[in-house]
């Protein structure tokens, strides 16, 4: 942990799941893997981690052998070269803290309808319809894009969110070598999880799509609208009885954590000094996501700006978090010291008889 920068990030793990366990043990609830109803996590994990493992050293040593007889001493060699056990602990330590804070997040937001019964969907239209000048934005958009293509496209940006977020987590634990990025975004994110479920519980709600569902009647079938019937099903078999199935409710529209977890990663790519290409296309990828959940009814103009706030708070406590900051602001910081000089001895000076 010391070495690799988790310290606050397992902190916060330990205590997002004592949170869980209380709220199941104080509602009487169950706990589950919240996506083990297809695959459990003990089958699924272990195999990410073994095909991100192969992606960062196959390649290198199929490129440096050259030949298929060279190739075990050669894989040898790379696993040697990119796998010593100081990026292995760090690597596992970063992982584990990722999954005990997702998966407790998870579970938390699953407990929301029982713990606050109170929705505020129609005070978040009201106040959208304000900022927008008496309009809805969800309408603003279907005429300004159009119920055709458009709805194909945004589906499209969704669900490559729902890839994106999984990867840059690999690159940063896996195929990365820059630990201190690596253990600030990393524990930047779970710190968004954390602030998400809390906004979650504080105010409720569902979504335009499902509180003002005549609005998206216009739009063609899409995957998108594929998970949104299973989630609202997966309510209301939850909220029903919790015991009865192995699903988790997944449905909470405000902060929008879409937008909060592409803040996030805008502002480390900028912090980070990365590629001009990856800044560029990763500030583009958050204003299609923006749009694409407002246009969709997945959330409220308002829980897009909360989810942006939400996305610079995690930077800023992960900086705070992971010694990343100068007095108190986000910044890079090389804790390789350089080792002192020799201290230079002294002649001995001859004692008079």
């Amino acid at each position: 942990m010391r070495t690799g920068g988790f310290r606050f990030a397992v902190m916060l793990s330990l205590a997002l799941a004592v949170t869980a366990v209380t709220v199941a043990s104080t509602y009487h609830l169950p706990l589950r893997d919240p996506d083990g109803v297809a695959v459990p996590t003990y089958v699924r994990l272990p195999f990410i981690l073994l095909l991100a493992f192969l992606t960062d050293v196959l390649p290198r040593a199929v490129w440096r052998g050259r030949s298929l007889t060279r190739l075990p001493r050669t894989l040898v060699a790379v696993v040697r070269e990119r796998w010593p056990w100081d990026h292995v602990r760090f690597a596992l330590v970063g992982l584990g803290a990722w999954y005990l804070t997702y998966a407790a997040f998870r579970n938390l937001k699953s407990f929301v309808p029982f713990v606050n019964r109170h929705l505020w969907d129609t005070t978040l239209a009201h106040l959208d319809r304000l900022l927008w000048l008496g309009h809805d934005p969800a309408a603003v958009l279907h005429a300004v894009f159009g119920t055709g293509w458009a709805a194909g496209f945004f589906s499209f940006v969704y669900v490559a969110w729902i890839v994106f977020v999984p990867v840059s987590l690999v690159v940063a634990l896996v195929w990365s070598r820059d630990r201190a990025g690596g253990a600030w975004y990393v524990t930047a994110v779970a710190v968004d999880w954390v602030l998400g479920v809390a906004t979650y519980f504080a105010v409720p709600t569902l979504g335009p799509v499902y509180a003002e569902p005549q609005d998206f009647v216009a739009l063609p079938h899409t995957y998108v609208s594929t998970l949104q019937e299973a989630m609202i099903q997966d309510r209301y078999t939850v909220i029903y009885d919790p015991f009865a199935t192995h699903a988790v409710q997944t449905i909470a529209a405000f902060a929008s954590l879409h937008v909060g977890i592409m803040v996030t990663v805008c502002l480390m790519v900028e912090l980070l000094r990365m590629k001009r290409w990856i800044r560029v296309a990763m500030w583009v990828f958050l204003a299609l996501t923006v749009l694409a959940t407002v246009y969709l009814g997945w959330h409220y103009f308002l829980d897009t700006v909360g989810g942006a706030v939400l996305g610079a708070g995690g930077v800023w406590i992960a900086a705070l978090g992971t010694g990343n900051h100068v007095r108190g602001r986000p910044r890079m910081v090389d804790r390789e010291l350089p080792e002192p000089p020799p201290r230079r001895r002294e002649p001995a000076v001859a004692s008079a008889e």
